[in-house]
């Protein structure tokens, strides 16, 4: 009870302290210009805005193009039949059709073994403005496609937000977790991952103390956070949003700020993987802080 006590004041003390801490008009424009960042990261020529399909594939051979016969059907306006990809066990090979000018780094291809976005190095194939690689989900392999020319992207006109507010800038200690070192992390494909989680950060806002589990591995900078609240639905997006948090101090402590939550993926693009924020993760308050719903996809 003591201790819990303590943490209490701590926390109370770290929060009465913080804005006398810092410069907020710096502050306020640390976060705009992170927020520029991230626009100038989505607008990218592969960035999400580009996403236009993810196709899984079967066992075997899988045929792709735009004709409706194949197995991957690509968008219109791609050649009718581009070659298979060829799924065994965990090996993924693509033969390319002749006439067909894919290219993988600038090289023509016709057929090699593809390493997938696991390996954090995923061979990438284009052709024109399309490019296209293999993700693998669990036991799932598939192909990702994205298109610099993508409609969305050439229609991005940036991300509504709650103004800046120096009450969603919070203290929180880190309680590590005690019988585990992993935590479920559901997401959109109906999967559970065990995911490397150093603890709980625990809170308070208004006086009521909340927590988030936290996904990192040791030696981390930044502590990834998925996380639910009551705006979700309305001005914000129905699955949750995300969160990155520095690393704890020599004390345990760190600084939360929502004014940073940001929209997954899955707001652009039905095409996504993402987490899904764990039931631990789920606020019941309504936190008016960071991005707003993106509107173009329901």
């Amino acid at each position: 009870m003591m201790r819990f006590v303590l943490f209490t004041m701590l926390l109370l003390m770290l929060a009465a302290c913080g804005p006398e801490q810092f410069n907020e008009k710096q502050y306020r424009e640390e976060v705009e210009s992170w927020h520029r960042k991230r626009i100038e990261n989505l607008k990218k020529a592969d960035g999400w805005l580009t996403l236009e399909g993810l196709f899984w594939l079967e066992s075997g051979e899988n045929s792709f193009g735009a004709a409706a016969g194949n197995a991957l059907v690509f968008p219109e306006g791609m050649p009718d039949r581009m070659g298979r990809f060829v799924l065994n066990d965990t090996v993924v090979t693509v033969h390319i059709e002749h006439g067909v000018e894919v290219t993988s780094a600038d090289t023509l291809l016709r057929e090699g073994e593809l390493r997938a976005d696991v390996t954090g190095e995923p061979t990438i194939l284009k052709w024109k403005s399309y490019s296209w690689y293999v993700i693998k989900r669990q036991e799932k392999y598939g192909i990702r496609l994205k298109n610099s020319a993508s409609p969305v992207l050439a229609g991005f006109t940036g991300i509504e937000r709650f103004p800046v507010d120096i009450k969603w800038r919070v203290p929180a200690r880190l309680v590590p977790h005690e019988d585990k070192t992993t935590i479920p992390v559901p997401n959109v494909l109906g999967q559970i991952v065990n995911e490397p989680s150093p603890g709980s950060l625990l809170f308070t806002i208004e006086g009521r103390e909340y927590r988030l589990d936290p996904v990192a591995t040791a030696g981390d900078e930044e502590y990834f956070i998925v996380f639910a609240d009551a705006s979700n639905g309305e001005t914000t997006y129905g699955a949750g949003r995300f969160l990155t948090v520095p690393r704890v101090n020599e004390e345990g402590v760190t600084w939360i700020d929502f004014n940073r939550a940001y929209n997954p993926p899955c707001v652009f693009t039905p095409y996504a993987t993402c987490p899904l924020p764990p039931a631990q993760n789920r606020l019941d308050i309504s936190v008016t802080a960071g991005e707003k719903v993106w509107g173009h996809h329901e």
